[in-house]
C-alpha cells in the first residue's frame, strides 16, 4: 500500500487532476471492503480447485495492469500445487502459447471491465475456438463473460489501476485449493526458499 501511495503522490506531481486524485484515494479507502467481497467467494474457488485439480498444465493470461498478476498466479500454482503453469501477456498468445491450447490445457483469463476488456474477450474466443476451457476473473455483473467462459470468479468493480489488488486474491486461493485437493502440504512447499541469496 505504501508503494501505491507513493505512486499516486508522484502522479499528482506530474499533473494528475485533483478530481482523479480524489477518486483514487476514495477507491483505495474502499479496498478493505472490496477485498472482503472477494474473500467471500472461497466456496466457489474451492469448487473450482476441485474441478481443475487433475490438470497438469495451465495458462494464465492478462493485459496491462493484470499481466503481472497472470505471472504471479502461474507462479503461485507452480509453487504450492506443482502444476506446470505459464503466465503470458494475452497480446502475445499468437506467438506460441496458443498452439498448446486444447481440452487438457485450461486457461485462467484475468479480464475485469477495463480499457483492454474487448481484447481479452477476443483472446478468450480464440481459446474457446480451440477447445480450451476458460476460467475468467471478471467484474461483478459481467454477463458477456458468463456466457463465454466455462467458469467465472467475480471481483468487485473499481478503477482500472486497482484491479490487480483484487484479481490476485482469487488466483492465490485457487492455487491453494488445487494444492490441497492434490494432497500437498501447502504451508510447507517443497524446495521453496524463503529468501533470495546472492552468491
Amino acid at each position: 500500500m505504501s508503494q501505491l501511495c507513493n505512486y499516486f503522490f508522484l502522479a499528482r506531481q506530474r499533473n494528475m487532476s485533483l478530481v482523479m486524485g480524489k477518486r483514487i484515494v476514495e477507491e483505495i479507502a474502499r479496498l478493505p471492503d472490496l477485498v472482503e467481497q472477494v474473500l467471500g467467494q472461497k466456496e466457489v474457488i474451492a469448487q473450482l480447485g476441485q474441478k481443475y485439480a487433475s490438470f497438469s498444465n495451465m495458462l494464465y493470461i492478462g493485459r496491462k495492469y493484470n499481466y503481472p498478476i497472470a505471472l504471479e498466479g502461474a507462479l503461485k500454482l507452480k509453487e504450492i500445487s506443482y502444476v506446470h503453469a505459464e503466465g503470458y501477456g494475452a497480446g502475445e498468445m499468437k506467438h506460441g502459447s496458443i498452439a498448446l491450447i486444447d481440452e487438457n490445457f485450461p486457461t485462467l483469463a484475468i479480464c475485469p471491465s477495463d480499457s483492454v476488456y474487448e481484447k481479452m474477450i477476443s483472446n478468450i474466443q480464440e481459446i474457446k475456438a480451440r477447445g480450451g476451457s476458460v476460467i475468467a476473473i471478471a467484474s461483478v455483473g459481467d454477463k458477456e463473460i458468463a456466457n463465454l467462459a466455462d467458469d467465472v470468479i467475480y471481483i468487485p468493480k473499481t478503477i482500472e489501476m486497482l484491479t490487480p489488488i483484487l484479481s490476485v486474491l482469487p488466483l492465490q486461493l485457487f492455487a491453494y485449493e488445487i494444492g490441497v485437493k492434490r494432497g500437498y502440504d501447502v504451508d510447507k512447499p517443497r524446495n521453496l526458499a524463503k529468501s533470495v541469496t546472492v552468491e
